[in-house]
């Protein structure tokens, strides 16, 4: 190379870095170009640290994130509510504390209306099938409810059964029996059968179940292991009551910062995490369940007569539910159409559902 094109190479290259640095220095420098090389994404969960979602999904999901990416999406794990408490999760993603979360929309009453549809009483054994129907029910129906994050999956999660200290097997037994609830349907289901829904933070019912203060809880299998309830409930009374609305979110301006290449890698994981780990799928259902009955706890299969007489009621709920929210122009009949579509789609069966509202 001619010493002039040597001067000018130079005089183009020390040109470019001023212009570089003026940039960074003002704060203009487009923050996208940094995360196409590197992002650390904080992902918050209220679920413990030790439990089996953290441990065989949340951490397998963000660690196959990070391999697919090469290493160039990091994560940070915010789980036991690191962040905030449980019914705040959805907030600590959309307002930026937390990059990525997992939230529970029945928590937080009247927020997701129509999403409620996915905790009416069904019959899914594993939270992979369960994400399938939330996603096609979400893209068919829910979107309105969402537009300030990015979703990446929403389910229903996998059926409850109620948990006691003394056996339940018919109507009866449950006069005057105080039931946690997580809210939503499952408090309504609650009321139906007889008993009296209490609300508390999943944290303190080992206490209270030990002080007597309520009787028992409707929560589903997984939860009973990760908050230990299987030494102060004996009994498992197996009958669905559906479970939560809940899912995974990402915050929009976390989302709109990833190059495409990552965005295609979050949404190929994160679409259904429970089948990209294999964690809290079918598979895994039946060893959560193994795990319960050999910590002592005794299963009470329900006659199927008897298990109709409560799912009528159920489905008495699920009409209330509809006539309520059509009250507030809200199409609560096709949504429950859709569900139900969904679920037939999969071989499930969704119990809660009136003859009636079947077809959309």
């Amino acid at each position: 190379m001619c010493e002039e094109c040597k001067k000018i190479s130079r005089r183009t290259f020390l040109k470019g870095a001023a212009v570089v640095g003026a940039a960074a220095g003002l704060g203009v420098l487009d923050n996208t170009l940094l995360h196409a090389q590197s992002s650390n994404l904080k992902f918050s969960t209220w679920h413990p640290p030790v439990s089996r979602e953290v441990k065989t999904v949340w951490t397998p999901m963000m660690e196959e994130v990070k391999k697919r990416s090469g290493g160039k999406m990091a994560y940070t794990m915010y789980a036991g509510a690191a962040l905030g408490k449980g019914p705040e999760h959805f907030d600590i993603v959309a307002k930026g504390l937390s990059d990525m979360g997992y939230f529970t929309a029945t928590w937080t009453p009247g927020r997701f209306p129509l999403t409620d549809v996915l905790s009416l009483a069904v019959w899914v054994d594993g939270k992979d099938t369960a994400a399938d129907i939330g996603n096609a029910v979400y893209n068919r129906a829910l979107k309105d409810e969402f537009k300030n994050v990015k979703v990446l999956e929403l389910n229903g999660c996998i059926q409850s059964f109620i948990w006691t200290k003394k056996p339940i097997s018919k109507l009866s037994d449950l006069s005057g029996v105080k039931l946690r609830s997580p809210g939503g349907h499952q408090t309504n289901y609650i009321k139906s059968l007889g008993a009296e829904p209490v609300f508390m933070p999943l944290g303190d019912v080992y206490m209270a179940m030990e002080t007597g203060t309520v009787d028992g809880i409707v929560t589903c299998a997984p939860l009973v292991l990760a908050y230990k309830l299987g030494e102060v409930a004996k009994y498992g009374t197996v009958l669905t009551f559906g479970c939560v609305s809940e899912g995974t979110v990402m915050n929009m301006k976390s989302w709109n910062k990833l190059p495409d290449d990552q965005k295609k890698i979050v949404e190929d994981v994160c679409t259904n995490p429970f089948k990209v780990t294999g964690g809290l799928g079918k598979d895994d259902y039946k060893k959560i369940m193994a795990d319960i009955q050999k910590a002592g706890v005794k299963m009470i299969d329900l006659p199927k007569a008897e298990q109709e007489q409560w799912y009528k009621r159920f489905q008495d709920v699920t009409r209330k539910w509809v006539s309520d929210m059509e009250a507030k122009k809200l199409d609560a009949k096709k949504v429950v159409a859709i569900m139900n579509e969904e679920c037939e789609k999969r071989n499930v069966h969704l119990v809660s559902c009136p003859p009636e509202f079947k077809k959309v």
